[in-house]
């Protein structure tokens, strides 16, 4: 037994040390002049925008259009390539915070992002297009969804479009997902680049949805997108570009995608593209098992462990700060607690991992998340254990003290072992509840289970069986760890009075 909890002391421990060290290694390596050669990229992308960045289907491998450029552009530069996958609505703040040094996802060049960021030399040229439910006859132009809802990605290039057209917005995280609400008439258009329009239509087959127009005559320039601060990167890709369009490799990773090279202007005209091989749904959930396993595994577990764990220990100590006579030891519990209760887990994560970052204290995506999980589990889970402190009858206080007993000798042989008893059901809700906030932790890039679902169904648009996957591996874990809280209760039953 003992040698178990030191190996689990052990396994968390190495959550928070390995992360920390490779940037440690990283920055070393910085500092010390390491040639460009060894130089590692971080390379910021959605994974679940097809044809340009996703999984494939049979082999959870990330691939993709944009994929296959940066990996041609990192072969001519000399670059070693890290992916960090995340919602596209997350990309810019991980650029901005220093979590990525380069965005490869299809990003539409415009005055506002010119003005924050460098682009290297255009790769992709497209137009956008207005996409409707099949049989809508009453949009053709940008001047038809005036007062019209569309889905869009908040922060993408289309959603300025249509926003400046009159459309109401309503977020999404991928074209997919924007081409469901279409179908069930959630939403009433869609603006999007006309190459992924095309390869979703060539791949899913769907006749359920239809391009209808043009959104406006300009032709959109895709290219890679980095901080002002890397102007060394930017003309590394811009000389490696070069070298790849003059020998015509950039050409030929367009023609295995599309069918035509639309890494030239012409491709704005492009009207169809060869779509991947569909797969029935069976197959789909078949080949997204083991990915959504590994993440819950990897990823999951690990998380909730660690967090509960550090997140009790929290809780007991900022519950008794709680029940102090001191002022100045109450007075922090109370606004911790407060600022916990008060705010969203979402909100929390991203103070803790971009906020955080964009001052200087960059923490890795996995103890960003411990520590942001750990806090809120500390916050709520803190009046649980005071609540079951303040339970325990009175007069077992005054007993203990005419014996002798010392407060720390009081709390831990006679107040904390009943008290214990009577927080486990409360703390084993708080446990569930963990289990399932992780999936949260998917927006600040770490790839766990139902980022894995999401990455399976973007390709295939099988929404409804992935997500029902992903909540049986989420009801299986739950259903086995409240298993164990009847145990639980029942061996702490013998310190109640």
């Amino acid at each position: 037994m003992q040698q178990s909890r030191r190996a689990l002391a052990l396994v968390v421990l190495s959550w928070f040390v390995a992360p920390l060290a490779l940037t440690g290694g990283a920055a070393s390596a910085e500092s010390t002049g390491t040639p460009a050669e060894a130089r590692t990229v971080r390379v910021g992308t959605e994974g679940t925008y097809p044809p340009f960045t996703f999984h494939d289907p049979g082999t959870d491998e990330l691939t993709g259009f944009d994929i296959e450029v940066i990996r041609a552009v990192a072969d001519e530069a000399g670059w070693d390539l890290e992916f960090v996958e995340a919602p596209f609505d997350s990309i810019f703040p991980a650029l901005d915070a220093g979590r990525v040094d380069v965005i490869a996802n299809q990003i539409t060049i415009n005055p506002e992002r010119e003005a924050r960021y460098l682009f290297s030399t255009p790769y992709t040229y497209s137009r956008g297009v207005i996409v409707t439910a099949a049989g809508n006859d009453d949009v053709r132009t940008l001047d038809d969804i005036d007062g019209l809802v569309a889905a869009e990605s908040e922060t993408s290039n289309w959603a300025q479009v249509a926003r400046d057209a009159g459309a109401e917005i309503r977020a999404v995280d991928q074209f997919a997902q924007a081409a469901e609400l279409l179908v069930q008439g959630r939403v009433d258009v869609v603006v999007n680049d006309n190459i992924a329009v095309l390869d979703y239509l060539a791949s899913t087959g769907s006749d359920e949805i239809e391009i209808v127009g043009d959104a406006g005559e300009d032709v959109g320039q895709q290219a890679l997108t980095f901080r002002q601060d890397s102007p060394e990167l930017q003309q590394e890709a811009d000389d490696a570009l070069a070298r790849l369009a003059d020998d015509g490799t950039l050409a030929d990773i367009s023609e295995d995608y599309f069918g035509a090279d639309v890494t030239v202007e012409d491709a704005a005209e492009v009207t169809d593209v060869r779509g991947s091989d569909t797969r029935s749904t069976a197959e789909v959930v078949r080949g997204a098992a083991w990915p959504m396993l590994k993440g819950l595994l990897v990823y999951t577990l690990p998380l909730t462990a660690a967090s509960f764990a550090i997140g009790l220990v929290l809780a007991l100590v900022t519950a008794l700060a709680r029940m102090s006579s001191n002022r100045l030891v109450q007075l922090p519990a109370r606004v911790y607690i407060s600022a916990i209760r008060g705010t969203p887990l979402l909100v929390q994560l991203f103070i803790v991992f971009y906020g955080l970052g964009q001052i200087g204290l960059t923490i890795p995506p996995v103890p960003a998340a411990i520590i942001a999980l750990s806090l809120n589990v500390g916050g709520y889970a803190a009046e649980i254990i005071r609540g079951s402190i303040l339970s325990v009858p009175r007069g077992q206080y005054e007993a203990a003290t005419t014996i002798g007993m010392r407060y720390p000798q009081l709390m831990r042989r006679i107040v904390l072992p009943q008290a214990a008893r009577i927080a486990v059901p409360p703390l084993s809700n708080t446990l569930l509840s963990l289990i399932k906030d992780t999936s949260l932790a998917s927006v600040i890039l770490v790839p766990e289970l139902l980022r894995r679902a999401i990455n399976a169904a973007s390709p295939s648009a099988d929404f409804m069986p992935l997500y029902l996957f992903a909540a049986l591996y989420y009801w299986i874990v739950c259903f086995i760890v409240a298993q164990a809280q009847e145990p639980l209760e029942r061996r702490l039953g013998r310190y109640a009075a």
